[in-house]
Formats: structure tokens, sequence, C-alpha cells
């Protein structure tokens, strides 16, 4: 439990009190400053934060985030709130309405996705209206069979447009859509993307963010918004995409991730009756994409790799990706006993100079470390409370219980900062980070 701050109640009814101020209605701002609207998989977190205080409140921001669903199933990683600036790159600058012609009409969105974490955010909806009346169970009950077929189109999109090698392994068209934005996972591949001439543009993120050492640079900027002038060539088309983006790499830890969703979604399925052929489809990708994740992983180590596939390399990086295999599951027991070791041991949470004993996002050992810099080093409590969620899920109770405690105790601070300085535990990036404080609520909830 935390060690100083606040106490658990007090740190709950700040949390709570976070993401109150950050709702803006019908959807929850990412954060107030940097991330006004609304984004995919932070959405997804925040419903279960949500989901302790008000089952209601949960089901609405998930219903927003779909009804922002693109017609070939996509769920785009940005929507944006209407009357909302201040950040960049907006709506304009991501064309989608008028150059996709998969894009919903009445919202506005980015052109990319995001890690596809919402089945669990659906699984606690219902964990928790169990918990309450009549009224309450009924309320998930509805979204989910209003949504169901919502959710396995979206599932569908991601294991046919992009399995573009049909391996078991998602492919991503921007770092971006991996979450992990400027990780050294992607440093390979970025290299390898000429940027041509990008119109011009002011980083918002820079002004909320003053120390520039936190955050990606200008020239990976001026890559970032390329890749987006290429995607508003190809219309946003997913052929096109896979044929002429100059990114293009199959992530390990998104697969992971699908994977296990796939698994919790068909498990909803055969809970609630849904269509015997979508849990039978939900079930073969669970193990399709579990297959695809193992077949990349070192037999020793049980370490995952992403792959470039415009560059026709493997990618090993000493990240939190390679722990993906834990997320999955599928290796044998003598590597994945190698990989708890690596996890739990000197290169990442048992680090001796870490401030508390939670994953960083890059290995301190690593020559890619940087304790300041967005995912090359900083601790995200987003990441710790899922791969706690996941240890717990997997029947290793203590492991769970110990990231809790640790992220808790580094959440006791209040700021509910967007990442944390591995070594001092000071909050980094952006403050009031809505995903953080859910993170906490689902902790202490």
């Amino acid at each position: 439990m935390p060690d100083r701050g606040f106490t658990p109640t007090q740190l709950a009814a700040r949390a709570a009190y976070l993401l109150r101020g950050n709702d803006l209605g019908t959807m929850t701002s990412a954060a107030p400053r940097l991330y006004p609207h609304m984004w995919s998989w932070d959405a997804a977190f925040v419903a279960i934060g949500l989901a302790p205080l008000s089952v209601e409140r949960a089901v609405v921001e998930l219903d927003t985030l779909l009804s922002a669903q693109w017609r070939n199933g996509m769920i785009p990683h940005i929507v944006f709130a209407n009357g909302v600036d201040g950040y960049f790159p907006g709506p304009a600058r991501w064309g989608c309405r008028d150059l996709a012609a998969n894009a919903p009409l009445g919202m506005q969105t980015s052109g990319i996705t995001q890690p596809p974490v919402h089945a669990i955010a659906v699984q606690r909806i219902l964990d928790h209206s169990r918990r309450h009346g009549r009224t309450t169970r009924a309320i998930a009950e509805e979204f989910l069979d209003r949504r169901w077929p919502d959710l396995v189109r979206w599932h569908r999109w991601l294991a046919h447009a992009r399995d573009t090698s049909e391996n078991g392994r998602i492919t991503l068209f921007h770092g971006w859509e991996s979450g992990m934005d400027n990780s050294p996972r992607w440093d390979t591949a970025y290299a390898n993307v000429i940027a041509g001439a990008v119109p011009a543009y002011t980083r918002e993120d820079l002004a909320h963010v003053t120390d520039a050492a936190q955050r990606p640079t200008n020239r990976e900027y001026d890559r970032y918004l390329w890749l987006l002038e290429e995607m508003k060539t190809a219309r946003y088309e997913d052929t096109e995409l896979s044929a002429t983006m100059s990114f293009a790499v199959e992530d390990v830890f998104v697969s992971a991730v699908f994977s296990m969703a796939c698994e919790i979604l068909a498990i909803i399925g055969e809970d609630h009756s849904k269509p015997h052929s979508d849990v039978r489809e939900l079930h073969y990708w669970a193990e399709r994409f579990r297959k695809g994740v193992i077949s990349t992983t070192d037999q020793r180590s049980g370490a995952a790799r992403d792959y470039d596939l415009r560059g026709g390399t493997w990618i090993a990086t000493d990240t939190i990706a390679i722990f993906a295999p834990l997320i999955s599951g599928g290796l044998d027991r003598e590597a994945e006993r190698a990989l708890l070791r690596t996890f739990e041991g000197p290169k990442f949470c048992g680090h001796p100079d870490l401030r508390y004993a939670v994953p960083p996002s890059t290995s301190p050992v690593s020559k890619d470390f940087r304790p300041f810099e967005y995912w090359r080093g900083p601790i995200w409590p987003v990441m710790t409370w899922l791969f706690s969620w996941v240890f717990a899920r997997r029947g290793w109770a203590e492991r769970a219980h110990l990231l809790r405690s640790e992220g808790l105790r580094q959440a006791s601070d209040g700021s509910f900062a967007e990442y944390y300085e591995p070594f001092t535990g000071n909050p980094l990036g952006s403050m009031q980070q809505s995903w953080t404080a859910a993170a906490v609520l689902d902790w202490l909830g």
C-alpha cells in the first residue's frame, strides 16, 4: 500500500474527482491540457476505472468510442471532442472526413488505430454490474447485446486487414498505433522513412510539457507527419496502406493483447449466449495470434520480437514489449520461467536503482534507455496495471499483488502523471492523466 503521500481512501477520492473533472459529458479527455480528446485505449482503461464508480457512466464511455467506429470495423485512435482545440494533429490535418470512405459520419476522428484492450473493459463492466441490482445488470447486458456485433467487427478487422502476412501478427503502419510512440522498437523502421515535404506545423505538446527532453524530437515528428501524408494519399484504404506505407511493422505486443482480447470476448460470448460462429472465430483468432507471438520468441529466454516488413528484419530490443508472451500465454514452461526471471530481475523490475519495483518502458541496462523520454525509459502506471491484471488472470496472485502494491506506492503522490522517472519516482509528462487515475481506482476498487 502507499508508503507516503495520500492514504488509499484519499487517493481513491482524488482519482474519482479527477475523472469527474475530465468528463466532457459523453467522453473523458485523456488529460485536460495535453490530450483534450478521447483516445481509444485510454477510453478502455477509463471505462475500467469508471466501472466501480458507475457502471452506467462506463457504458457511456465505450458507447461514445464505438459510435466513432469506421465502417470497415476499425476503432480510430482519437475521437475529437467538438469545439475543443489545443491538440496537434487535429481533425483538419488528418482529413479523414474528406478522404476516407470508411470514416464515420458526424464524428471527427484520426485515421489510425490503437491496441485492442477494449474487451478487458467490457469484462470489468460486466463484473461490476453483477455486484449491483437488477437495473445496473440490465444496463450492462443491454450494452453488450447492442454492441456485440461492433466488438466482433472490430476484432475481425484486426484479424483480416492487419494480419497482412497471415501469420498471426498485427501490422502497424505508424508507431502511434502501438501506443508506444517513440519506443526504441521503432528506431530502425523510422530510420528508413524518408520524409518528403511536410506541411508546416506547430507542436502543441511542447506548450504543455516544456522540457523537450521528455518528448519525441522534431525530426521524429517530421517522420510521424510524413507517414500521415502517405496515409492521406492512400485515402486510408486498407489495401493501399499495406502496399504503399513506408512504415510497416508486425507489433508483437499488440498481437499479444489482441490474442488475449479475443479469448476474453469469446468467454463473454459463451457466458451470454452470443452466436456460436462469433465465439468460434474469436477462439480461432486467439489461438492464431498466440502462435504468432510465440513464433517470434527466443527459445531460451522467451523474449519476443517485432518484425520490420519493409526492412525484412527482426527487431530485438530491451523494452517492455519482450514480455508479450506473458500476456498471450503459449510459451513452454522453461521459457516462460526464464521470461519471468527477466521481468523480475535486474534488467527490469528488479533493477537496484528503481524507486519502485514496476516495469520501465525500456530496460535501464539498455543502450537506448533514457529515463525522462516518453517510452524510452519512464514507467507508465497503465502498463503496471495491465501486467498486474494479466498476472492475476493467469493465477500468479503474488506477482499481481506486488505490482499492484508498488503501483499504488508510486501513485500515492496524487499527481496521476502520464509517466514517472524510474529512479527518483518524479512525475513526468502530462499531469492529471485519466488512465492513471483509472488504474488506481481499479486497484483500490
